[in-house]
């Protein structure tokens, strides 16, 4: 009978050990594999090094591919999206990020747009004035001028006088 123990305890223990090998086998398995939308919505933010102004989203280079490997083998190691961005700067600078760092040299790219159009539209607002005072200034002058002569007698001396060259002739 201790015989039949000893094998039933050994057959229970084995299914046992077989169980926790199967259940952490698919738990190393069900880590949650990194999808290609995780990955592209990292790349269309990065822009590829080598080709000018296109996403890794969208490069078709064999350079894009292996950047987009990288990504997925990034996300895979439990890196976030942050430091993803922040290796690929390190290693290929500032420019292959589609929202560069608002720090630095950088900052004059955010805010400089905002002051040239806030100058421009004062520098436009000015002229418009300009304008606009040069138009109401003009209108005191001819209301102040001598009076001009009525159509019907400046026609009449321009037609005495063509008349008086053609007569010459």
């Amino acid at each position: 009978m201790s015989k039949l123990r000893n094998n039933r305890l050994a057959v229970i223990t084995l299914m046992i050990l077989l169980a926790l090998t199967v259940i952490g086998t698919a738990a190393a398995q069900s880590g949650d594999p990194v999808t290609d939308d995780e990955v592209n919505e990292i790349a269309k933010e990065v822009y590829c090094p080598v080709c000018e102004s296109t996403p890794l989203d969208v490069c078709e280079t064999k350079a894009c591919a292996d950047w987009r490997e990288l990504i997925r083998t990034k996300l895979g190691e439990g890196q976030t999206k942050s430091e993803i961005f922040q290796y690929f700067a390190d290693q290929y600078g500032d420019r292959v990020l589609a929202s560069p760092p608002r720090e630095g040299f950088n900052l004059i790219l955010w805010v400089g747009p905002i002051v040239a159009v806030i100058i421009g539209a004062a520098l436009f607002s000015r002229y418009l004035r300009g304008l606009r005072l040069a138009a109401a200034g003009s209108e005191l002058m001819v209301s102040t001028a001598v009076p001009q002569p009525t159509p019907d007698t400046t026609d009449t001396d321009y037609i005495s006088r063509i008349e008086k060259e053609l007569a010459e002739r």
